[in-house]
């Protein structure tokens, strides 16, 4: 052994000073050095390999995996971003690219939703009283309800001032938030909670649907809920989606154990997490704000258009993007 660290001694003092000049400043390495660096580390990765299988030296052992793994963090880790940089680059793009990645739990998710809200509305148009289940308790929005009393709480709030509306929006964003942690975190339980969840939350809004409809209520009450709706019920959805893929975690966890199966799967949920809420504040705005305002139908559905427009491109970017930088690193490998 004393022969073995005799020979190799010099390359980890030399590797452990080529660590120490990168922490500080890795761009301002000659590329000299850095082709010495990554010399030097996959060596190193060899006596390690060595030390392990044909010693039991620990101490030795521990210092060289120092060393490899600080150096592989050099060498292989991306570099780090200022964090308005990072949150741009996020909120740019990598919000949808986590979107993409996982669309499979977020596609079950929404026809989860879908179904629901079917259910409800045609059990609705066979048995009025069948929405009473459903809705609300408290809610006056009832069947059998007149119209003109269904279109004048749609149109109630409008004269609000800004003040009230910004206290309304809180209050939005705080219930919307707590029905999204609800959906994801319940997933843990196997994703049972979350598929109720997510059937009940489109049920009460076909149920909703249903009332206004019964009443000849049409376009009215689309306008009223897709402007904010489109930005709110997708925030929901990617809950659920969330819920679902805790859920697939625990029960397939593959050859790891379940709770580092959720571990593995914890910082795509959290990055997903992150744009659920900024999304559920932007929801609570318009609901607040545009939803209780004077704006006539085809301008709501023209915002609510244009809402559905952005984040279909939003999320398609992310996916080509997905794609484009799989491609890369085959390409890297190959």
């Amino acid at each position: 052994m004393g022969d073995f660290i005799g020979r190799n001694k010099q390359d980890w003092d030399e590797l452990e000073s080529l660590i120490n000049r990168a922490r500080k400043s890795v761009k301002k390495l000659p590329p000299e050095a850095l082709a010495r660096l990554d010399v030097l580390y996959r060596r190193t990765t060899v006596h390690l390999s060595q030390v392990q299988t044909r010693t039991t030296d620990v101490r030795l052992a521990r210092y060289l995996n120092t060393l490899t793994a600080a150096a592989h963090s050099l060498i292989y880790l991306p570099p780090k971003q200022p964090a308005l940089q990072g949150m741009l680059q996020f909120l740019v793009e990598g919000f949808g690219r986590t979107i993409a990645r996982n669309w499979i739990f977020h596609a079950v998710s929404g026809l989860l939703m879908i179904a629901g809200g079917l259910l409800a509305y045609f059990a609705g148009s066979v048995d009025p009283v069948a929405l009473y289940a459903l809705l609300p308790p408290g809610d006056p929005r009832v069947p059998g309800a007149p119209r003109e009393f269904l279109l004048e709480v749609l149109r109630s709030g409008r004269e609000q001032g800004s003040g009230l509306k910004f206290v309304f929006a809180s209050f939005l964003f705080q219930h919307n938030l707590k029905v999204g942690l609800m959906a994801m975190s319940l997933g843990m339980l196997a994703a049972v909670p979350t598929i109720f969840l997510m059937l009940y939350n489109g049920m009460i809004l076909g149920a909703f649907i249903g009332v206004h409809h019964q009443a000849g209520i049409y376009a009215e009450v689309w306008a009223w809920l897709l402007p904010h709706g489109v930005t709110e019920l997708g925030a929901i959805v990617l809950c659920g989606g969330m819920g679902l893929q805790l859920g697939w975690a625990v029960i397939r966890p593959g050859v790891l154990t379940r709770g580092d199966s959720i571990k593995a799967v914890a910082p795509e949920v959290g990055r997903t997490a992150i744009g659920v809420a900024i999304m559920l504040v932007f929801a609570a705005i318009i609901e607040s704000y545009l939803r209780q305002s004077h704006l006539s139908t085809n301008a709501r559905f023209t915002f609510a258009g244009c809402s559905a427009v952005f984040w279909i491109v939003y999320i398609a970017y992310g996916q080509i993007r997905e794609r484009t930088s799989d491609r890369e690193r085959l390409d890297h490998v190959s």
